[in-house]
């Protein structure tokens, strides 16, 4: 093939002219911008090392001080006002007082009610003996008056593994296994009961608020303490051949909760407050002659005198 020639007054081109930007980074690998500003600092007799590390310490000692600013202004934002303070304290003061007035007032009932009791026995004393006689029956019967008699106490506590597991509610006694127990109770001939000292009358509510277990809105924890005025020999044995008793035997045998059932000689229980009469009727005038309207109890009442205590 014929090699072409360049025109006569035309220089000829270098054979590596289309590598010529390669060339030039070869042979001045450096920007001749910055080739100068090197050359300046140079001469100025300025290092680049000792700046960037005047850079570097002005860097650390900008964010110690953000630092220590952010966490003074987060302390400051903890603490709470002299505002917050005084509404606190003045919250407290108010729950205190509220709650002693509550203590209070529900000892002046308490108070009032064994007097009004007073004055409602002496006179039907005074009137009508058979009336009174009768009145401290259903009186009992409603648990709104306190009662002494011989009795069954049966106790029952969460089993030991329940600390280990208190996720496992098998392990505790539950209201489910309360309301059963005194079912049975009433069903045996109990004629009072009462749990951790609560009196049971025939409108209280056993339920559950967590661990606990609330008696009339009274929250009780165990072990708890179930007492039943009457004839211990026959409510223990009416228990034990109850679906009650089975249940407690499971709850014992399987689960390993807690029971303890003892004959009591005196067992004492305190009224459940008064009452809300909700309906009245004339009980029946045969049933009244022929005594089966007023059952005679064995719990008591304990006569009181002026300081509400029992007289001998």
């Amino acid at each position: 093939m014929a090699q072409r020639h360049a025109p006569a007054g035309v220089a000829p081109r270098p054979v590596d002219e289309s590598m010529t930007l390669l060339t030039e980074l070869q042979r001045r690998p450096l920007d001749p911008g910055y080739a100068e500003a090197a050359a300046r600092r140079s001469a100025a007799g300025v290092r680049p090392r000792a700046r960037a590390g005047v850079a570097w310490v002005g860097v650390v000692v900008v964010a110690a001080v953000l630092g220590v600013g952010v966490a003074a202004a987060a302390v400051a934002l903890r603490q709470p006002t002299a505002d917050d303070r005084q509404a606190r304290q003045l919250l407290e003061s108010q729950v205190r007082e509220r709650k002693d007035q509550v203590q209070q007032l529900t000892a002046s009932n308490a108070q009032l009610a064994a007097q009004v009791s007073q004055l409602q026995q002496a006179a039907l004393s005074a009137q009508n003996p058979a009336l009174r006689a009768t009145t401290q029956g259903w009186s009992i019967a409603a648990g709104v008056a306190p009662v002494t008699g011989p009795g069954l106490r049966v106790v029952l506590a969460d089993a030991q593994a329940a600390a280990a597991d208190p996720e496992n509610l098998d392990l505790r006694v539950q209201d489910v296994d309360l309301q059963v127990l005194v079912n049975a109770l009433w069903a045996a001939g109990a004629e009072a009961i009462s749990i951790n000292g609560q009196r049971i009358a025939g409108t209280t509510a056993i339920r559950s608020a967590g661990s606990a277990v609330l008696v009339d809105l009274v929250p009780l924890v165990g072990p708890y303490t179930v007492d039943a005025i009457g004839n211990a020999a026959d409510l223990q044995t009416r228990l034990a051949l109850s679906s009650a008793g089975q249940h407690i035997a499971t709850l014992k045998a399987t689960y390993g909760i807690g029971v303890s059932i003892s004959s009591q000689r005196t067992l004492s229980m305190p009224g459940s407050g008064g009452t809300s009469l909700r309906s009245a009727s004339v009980p029946d005038a045969a049933l009244v002659a022929a005594g089966l309207a007023d059952a005679t109890p064995t719990a008591r009442v304990p006569e009181s005198g002026p300081d509400n205590k029992e007289v001998p």
